[in-house]
């Protein structure tokens, strides 16, 4: 018997009796109720009840079959059943006991199937990657940002990535310098990634329904070439960004000193937020959200070639 009311007929469930229909609310609380389960706030929890929208997302991680993708928040396992319909190896990562419960009742048969429990937060560092990889899921609100900058921020990239997210921080993911949704976090993703955005997908296409609105948003991962992550500054650039941004209000001057001073950068005295403006030609007067990636890239190269002299200096 299938998983839900579409059809996959490629997809063996391991117990029969597991029978969803993912496009209904009443059906899907229905399920939980015979299982003796129910939804919990603090895991932010929605389904993803809209068969179009599922499809739209699966459609975006354009992929042929039989690569490895990570899927955060399989919950019930809807857009589980679509990943292994399409050939992929799925290593799903859920929170929730019950749900996990149920996934392995579906899918633990199943070779290309492997489930690690607990908060993803924390035990994603443990799980290997070797060769390409890609990243999907229903991300929840409270955690969907802080995932993903964790990632780029410890070096763990993937070749796509097409998950779902409040509709504010998509905005973020994707703003512009000089915008209103430009943040530490705009530079994080496009200087690893290209960051499309996906169809808006309103609360009514959850259950249980958000009080806000979700998009899809897929990033590619750029060719090392174009990105800055890897290059020689690439240990001061997001250190520098959120510094500065941690401070936003403030012209790049103040900020810049400031930053110097805490991350004890510089002995040398000479050595101060003006040398760097004089030597990047970047204004100490602009303010932080004004700044593209390379003007953080010239000012992180500058950091990094002072830093990186400083032991000769010592030395002599």
């Amino acid at each position: 018997m299938l998983p839900s009311t579409d059809t996959h007929d490629d997809i063996k469930i391991n117990n029969p009796s597991l029978t969803i229909n993912y496009n209904s609310p009443r059906e899907i609380k229905a399920f939980m109720e015979s299982r003796l389960i129910a939804m919990r706030k603090k895991f932010g929890q929605n389904f993803l009840i809209n068969p179009d929208a599922r499809k739209h997302l699966l459609d975006a991680l354009d992929l042929s079959g039989g690569e490895d993708v990570w899927e955060i928040g399989p919950g019930l396992g809807a857009m589980t059943v679509g990943l292994l319909e399409r050939g992929l190896r799925v290593k799903a990562f859920e929170i929730d006991a019950a749900f996990s419960g149920i996934l392995l009742d579906m899918f633990s048969s199943n070779p290309a199937f492997s489930l690690v429990k607990g908060d993803v937060m924390k035990t994603w560092q443990r799980e290997e990657a070797k060769g390409e990889l890609y990243l999907f899921g229903n991300l929840p609100y409270n955690i969907g940002a802080a995932l993903l900058s964790d990632f780029i921020e410890k070096g763990r990239f993937f070749k796509r990535i097409v998950v779902t997210v409040q509709r504010e921080v998509a905005r973020r993911m994707a703003a512009k310098p000089d915008t209103s949704d430009y943040s530490s976090f705009s530079i994080l993703c496009s200087s690893v990634y290209k960051v499309s955005l996906l169809n808006v997908i309103k609360g009514p296409s959850f259950y249980p329904a958000p009080n806000v609105d979700s998009q899809g948003v897929r990033l590619d991962l750029l060719d090392p070439e174009e990105s800055v992550y890897g290059k020689s500054f690439a240990g001061m650039f997001y250190p520098l960004v959120r510094g500065l941004f941690s401070s936003r209000r403030k012209t790049i001057r103040n900020s810049l000193s400031a930053f110097i001073a805490n991350k004890n950068i510089s002995t040398t005295p000479s050595m101060t937020a003006e040398n760097i403006f004089h030597k990047t030609g970047i204004s100490g007067d602009r303010r932080p959200e004004t700044l593209g990636i390379e003007d953080f890239a010239l000012i992180a190269a500058s950091l990094d070639e002072v830093k990186n002299e400083e032991p000769k200096n010592r030395e002599k």
